[in-house]
């Protein structure tokens, strides 16, 4: 939960969501009561307060269980237990006191490099965002953070907060993890650990943060020493705090005590559907009826706009939004006849549309781009055509 000035309001009670252990509906009489939903683990509440619903005289809640479903369940869901090596590849977590932290270097402009070639495509120039990809930067990370406190309640005309890497994220562990394990799409975990302090460092230099002091420019070789002193403008900006060995429990007592997120305690044998929870929350009307004078002013069009005719520079769109996979082996390459045959064999047309809404096997809707439908169809018939 993002930590703010003031404390979160919710609307309903934490603790009222978590009553709901009795049943006089079911065909039970009021003396023979059985709990149906728990929220303990080993004598201890689940950590995102959610209910587990035990099966009692066959059924979980109020619902019957089918006993086939129940029985077959472990192979349709278990499969087999992961060997050894395949544990070691995936099990690389990298935490915030180091654990896991490889040794390695890199310098940003050598990320500078490797983020053209891998990452820019769907991510934008120096981490702006591009088409339906999240933006890894919007300047000098200190000064964009000061935006989390913006409030349009208070101000309707200031801007929203911006959260991006350096504004927004309390650790920088969660970069480094992230682009080990599953960076560049699709072609996860293919970066070397030199790669990925090389293309941190890159993004820490467009986010213009220092470590220690020191600006992480263009030469700043970035180590396992250097990483573990990077301290992100946001550190202390959630609450409650996941940190330390005895992370878990304080959580549960955070959550165990309404008056921290402004919720209302409920008795636990009390039923209620209304007026469960005394007012906590301050309502603020906005003035004079809210925001009239919007620029550009509200329509109630509901036309599509025209989509815009003029040339596409179609080479180029390629190579932004498609060469970083049908250059390299995993999608068809252009003008392959053979390579895209299978793909051509119920028609062009479906080829256009798997392409414009994106398949479940990699492809994102256009490439990631943000061409148009007709644009779009251009790059297809570049890409089937090679020219």
């Amino acid at each position: 939960m993002l930590k703010f000035n003031s404390k979160l309001i919710l609307s309903t009670s934490t603790a009222a969501a978590l009553a709901i252990l009795t049943v006089g509906c079911m065909g039970n009489t009021s003396t023979d009561k059985v709990i149906l939903a728990t929220n303990q683990v080993n004598g201890k509440a689940t950590i995102d307060g959610g209910n587990i619903y035990p099966v009692i005289n066959g059924k979980t809640g109020p619902y019957y269980v089918n006993p086939q479903v129940k029985a077959i369940a472990p192979k349709l869901y278990n499969g087999r237990i992961p060997t050894a090596n395949e544990l070691a590849a995936w099990d690389k977590d990298v935490m915030a006191d180091g654990t896991g932290l490889p040794e390695g270097s890199g310098t940003a402009e050598e990320g500078s490099d490797i983020y053209d070639e891998k990452c820019a495509s769907c991510h934008g120039d120096f981490g702006s965002g591009s088409g339906t990809y999240p933006a890894l930067s919007k300047g000098n990370a200190y000064e964009v953070h000061k935006t989390l406190k913006n409030n349009r309640w208070k101000d309707p005309e200031a801007d929203g907060p911006v959260r991006v890497f350096g504004s927004y994220w309390p650790q920088v562990s969660t970069l480094f993890w992230y682009i080990q394990d599953g960076m560049p799409h699709p072609f996860s975990k293919s970066l070397t650990d030199d790669e990925v302090y090389a293309l941190v460092a890159y993004i820490l230099n467009v986010n213009e943060m220092k470590i220690d002091g020191v600006e992480v420019d263009d030469n700043y070789v970035l180590d396992r020493e250097k990483f573990l002193k990077i301290k992100m403008p946001n550190r202390d900006g959630f609450e409650p705090n996941i940190a330390g060995p005895h992370a878990l429990d304080d959580v549960r007592a955070y959550y165990a005590n309404p008056a921290n997120f402004g919720g209302q305690k409920v008795k636990a044998n009390e039923r209620c559907m209304k007026n469960c929870q005394e007012k906590t929350a301050r309502t603020i009307r906005i003035k004079n009826g809210g925001i009239k004078d919007f620029l550009p002013p509200l329509s109630d069009v509901r036309d599509l706009p025209a989509e815009k005719k003029g040339s596409l520079d179609v080479a180029a769109a390629y190579e932004n939004s498609c060469a970083m996979c049908h250059s390299n082996g995993s999608g068809p390459a252009p003008g392959s006849k053979s390579e895209w045959a299978p793909y051509l064999a119920d028609g062009k047309d479906s080829v256009y549309d798997k392409g414009i809404k994106g398949t479940n096997s990699g492809m994102p809707a256009k490439g990631g781009s943000s061409l148009s439908d007709a644009d779009f169809k251009m790059v297809v018939d570049y890409l089937i055509n090679g020219k």
